[in-house]
């Protein structure tokens, strides 16, 4: 049985590496440092199918120096000391350090990230890590701040169009065939800037012709597509346009639509910790305020799962999923934050006001430090007027109420409170 297309197209060289100009072009940040033949400690996070397992290979390849594998799903912390000291014996071998290439790295545990940790700092081992999950999130920060971070983007229409080209002319097996792309619409957008999505999509058509002649139209993909619909496939493929759906379907409050995604990630074969962490993420982002207990209920679920396991947990992931859907909706918190780390960005590290900082030594006290501050609970409702944010930044307003039946109680206390500041 040959290999699948995805495999067989594989670049062995950055030359034929498609997308990513911006890391890997000419005179671009990881061109120049795998051209130097020196490269340190770096993390690729971005979507699956962009290159990040392919570039690893590509630069082991390119400085000619031992590369180990583990993934993050199958190894433990035993795996992971087992490298490093085949990597301490290889090191004596050459000027420079092996690369230890960790895929998903975002699925290692504390313990597994803190075992790497000496390795990198010594510089017994070079770490590329590839995740799909924001590694400010997953990452340990010690490992995190010994580590660059690079961003690969989706393919773009251009860089697809390229794949499928060299594929259909330059691959073993296609090249036998007469394949004619007529129409390529519904080829890129089922790929969604997905390489390895976008040539197994290939490859399903092309199969499902049994002439040697094939011309490819975005009629003849969608009827293949419905016809075998790529099994759902946890480690790539639809696993993000199912996640996206069920999401999104909550979302939307429509709680047939959610169920039925998440009946399609369990017999997929889905992590149901996977899940249950999309629940607690939905309650926040999605439902926040308007109903503070979808959270809770989140947790819970996640919870539950935790302790009765599989297929069981089926049932307090149902009982999350709908009690979000059929909630009211408010992204108001979301919005907050993000507008908050947007002023930090634009305004940088403004000073605390004195009146707020604490004043521990009697030389913090003479400076002023905690003079003016008024003790909210030594007035009336607990409350007092008073300045909190950074004087330049003392008009500015991040929250924003949305008047759900829940929020408008919130917001009617902040007017009472705070009356014109809240009304604006």
């Amino acid at each position: 049985m040959s290999e699948p297309l995805a495999e067989r197209m594989r670049p062995r060289t950055l030359d034929e590496y498609i997308g990513q100009k911006h890391l890997v072009g000419e005179g671009a940040v990881l061109r120049r440092m795998i051209d130097s033949g020196h490269i340190s400690s770096f993390i690729l996070w971005g979507p699956p199918g962009v290159g990040k397992t392919t570039l690893a290979q590509i630069i082991a390849n390119k400085l000619d120096t031992p590369f180990y594998t583990l993934s993050a799903v199958t190894s433990g912390v035993k795996d992971v000391r087992d490298v490093i000291e085949k990597a301490k014996n290889n090191r004596f071998f050459g000027n420079t350090s092996p690369i230890l290439f960790i895929d998903e790295i975002h699925r290692f545990s504390k313990s597994q990230q803190d075992s790497l940790l000496g390795a990198v700092e010594r510089g017994v081992v070079t770490l590329i890590g590839a995740t799909t999950e924001n590694p400010s999130f997953e990452v340990i920060r010690p490992l995190l701040s010994r580590c660059q971070l690079y961003i690969l983007k989706s393919l773009e229409k251009a860089d697809l169009e390229e794949l499928v080209n060299r594929a259909i002319t330059q691959d073993v097996e296609l090249r036998e065939r007469d394949i004619k792309l007529e129409e390529s619409g519904a080829l890129f957008r089922y790929s969604g800037g997905d390489a390895r999505k976008l040539l197994n999509i290939l490859q399903l058509v092309v199969d499902s012709e049994s002439t040697k002649e094939v011309v490819i139209t975005d009629k003849l993909v969608e009827s293949r597509l419905q016809q075998n619909p790529l099994a759902y496939d946890k480690e790539g493929e639809m696993h993000y346009d199912i996640i996206s759906a069920f999401i999104k379907s909550i979302r939307g409050s429509d709680p047939d639509a959610a169920l039925y995604w998440m009946a399609r990630m369990i017999e997929g074969g889905e992590d149901p910790q996977f899940i249950a962490r999309r629940l607690v993420i939905s309650a926040s982002e999605d439902i926040g305020l308007a109903n503070p207990n979808a959270l809770l209920l989140a947790n819970a679920a996640f919870d539950a799962v935790m302790k009765i396991g599989w297929p069981e947990g089926r049932i307090p992931l149902a009982e999350a999923c709908v009690y979000l859907a059929t909630s009211p909706k408010s992204n108001s918190a979301y919005n907050g934050i993000n507008d908050a780390i947007q002023l930090v960005h634009k305004t940088g590290n403004q000073p605390v006001p004195l009146h707020l900082r604490n004043a521990p030594t009697q030389l913090m006290a003479e400076l002023g430090y905690h003079d003016g501050y008024k003790y909210p609970h030594d007035y009336p409702n607990n409350f007092t007027p008073q300045q909190y944010m950074p004087d330049t930044l003392k008009n500015e307003r991040l929250w924003h109420a949305q008047h759900s039946p829940s929020e408008e109680k919130q917001y009617q206390n902040m007017l009472k409170l705070w009356g014109d500041r809240f009304s604006k």
